[in-house]
Order: C-alpha cells, then structure tokens, then sequence
C-alpha cells in the first residue's frame, strides 16, 4: 500500500522499526516480536539500512518476509552512502519486484571504517539527491504502482548533528520535499515542546506533508547512554533523568519510568493532533505494548 493511502487511511498512525539482527537467535528473537506485534495492527514498519549498506541483503531479505508473511506493509531504509545510481536503481527495481510499495531515503552514516568519508565522491551526496533519483525512478514507470514508490524523510526536532545553523537544516529539509517526498520521519526526541516547535517551523517554511514523530522509550540506564550515541546527541529532559535517578538501582523500575514518560510523550502528541507515532523498538514488543495498552490503543488499533 502507497503511503500516501496508508496516511489518509489512519490518522494519527502508528508505526514501528525494525532492524536487521545478526545470527539464526536473533532473527527467531525478531520473528516473536514481529508476532507479537502484528495485532497492533501497526499502520506499516521501517526496516533499518546499515552504514554504507552494509546490511543491504539483511535488509531486503527482512523486508520481503514481512511483506509476505504479515499484513504489515514494510517501508525498507535506503541511503546514499556508497551507492551508484546503477546500484540503487537496481535495489529499487527488486523491491518493486516484490510489491515493496514505499522507501525512507537517508542520506546515512558514513562507513565505520572511513571516518573521513568524502561525501562529494559517490553519485549521491544529500538525501535530496536520492529522494530526486527514486521520483525519476517513478516517473519511469518501472514500478507496478502509477505512483511508484511512496518516499519518506528524516526530519530532526533537536536539530541535525553536522548542521548548526538551524536556517540551513530547514532548506535542506524542504529540498528533501521539494524533490517529491511524501512524509517526514522525525529523529527520536524526549522533550515535545522540540517537536512542536518543530512542525511549527516546518509549517512556516512551507513544508505542509504529514510529519511523523519519532519516540524510543529508555527502558534501561545503559540503553540510554547508547541511544545517546546513535542519536548523535539525544537531549535528555531534567525532569527524565531525575525519575531515572530515583529508580537507578533497580532496572525494573528503570524500565517503567522510561516507559512511563514516553506514554506521556504519546499522549501529548495524540493530543496537539500528531500525524503520526514511530516507535523505534529495538526489536522487542514489551515496552511498546505497555505504552499502547496504557493509552487505550491496543484495543482501537
């Protein structure tokens, strides 16, 4: 299903990211929370796309099986880092192949290894880029849908890590927009007064296409300072951390504040009229399905 229908059909949606585990446990571990998940009736999930495309067949493979075993439909990550157009045009055509219906374009991480990557020697050099080459892609007709693939972006409420100047962050949003994107992804973030202001600032920049919040809740002391890294800096509320404090010896109670706070997260963005809710699960269920049923979602979803 096109993105676009999938928005109009559920306001607000609910959706859910996955990524791809390494090792047969792993993957079995994922298969559960797939199921466990699925009668949330999540309105489609992301699939993660490792730095460089280094999870590239991981990836695919994970997204088709969940196109055809679930009734989820699967929104895989794509990004620019070390891609040709040839490479890209390629991994767009298998996944139209197999009914894929949507793409989140990323511009990405740069590879592990290249801490110095030059990002002015691939094919692709802004998300921008990419977001222009998959409209090209639909407009070639190549996909079964006269749509071609519905295509999502990243937006960052706490701002971009390599862009400062907020102005800028904003134009290269819009660019992303006005290049044919559908919808906005947000980074996760703890405080929604950020969010809000936000969209608000989207809004005044002319970027009117649904905007989608990220949320991860901490569910663990050390899991929090990893989110911290691979958020690029995720600002941390006083008011969080000090219920974290509190229940700092006792990783139960961790897990309940953390899941606590992000259930009024949620409320607060279902209140002020979100478009959407993405929760970033780290492939389990448990802290996901404790903020769905704490919110009475469980039973309308």
């Amino acid at each position: 299903m096109h993105i676009r229908d999938i928005l109009a059909a559920a306001h607000p949606s609910l959706s859910f990211e996955f990524f791809p585990p390494r090792g047969a446990e792993a993957w079995e571990y994922l298969y559960q929370t797939i199921r466990e998940l699925e009668p949330l009736k999540p309105s489609f999930v992301s699939v993660t796309y490792g730095a460089g495309g280094t999870t590239r067949e991981m990836t695919h493979d994970l997204v088709v099986r969940i196109k055809q075993t679930t009734s989820i439909p699967p929104v895989p990550h794509l990004t620019c880092v070390g891609h040709s157009e040839a490479e890209v045009s390629a991994i767009l055509q298998r996944y139209a192949a197999a009914g894929v219906s949507n793409i989140l374009a990323l511009r990405g991480d740069s590879p592990r290894d290249q801490p110095n990557y030059d990002w002015n020697q691939g094919d692709f050099r802004q998300a921008a880029d990419l977001v222009r080459f998959i409209r090209q892609f639909n407009e070639s007709g190549a996909h079964p849908d006269p749509r071609g693939f519905g295509i999502g972006v990243a937006g960052f409420p706490e701002g971009h890590p390599s862009t400062p100047n907020r102005m800028d962050e904003l134009d290269f949003l819009k660019a992303k927009v006005d290049e044919g994107a559908d919808y906005i992804c947000t980074q996760l973030f703890f405080d929604n007064h950020d969010f809000f202001d936000f969209r608000d600032r989207c809004q005044l920049a002319g970027i009117e296409i649904p905007i989608i919040a990220g949320l991860m809740p901490v569910t663990s002391l050390q899991g929090m300072k990893r989110m911290a890294e691979l958020a690029a800096g995720a600002r941390y509320p006083a008011k969080l951390i000090r219920a974290l404090n509190r229940a700092h010896s006792n990783p139960e109670a961790v897990e309940r504040v953390g899941i606590h706070y992000a259930a009024e997260q949620c409320a607060g963005l279902l209140d002020e009229g979100v478009d959407g809710i993405h929760f970033y699960t780290l492939n389990k269920s448990h802290a996901t399905r404790e903020i769905y049923h704490s919110l009475g979602l469980a039973s309308e979803a």
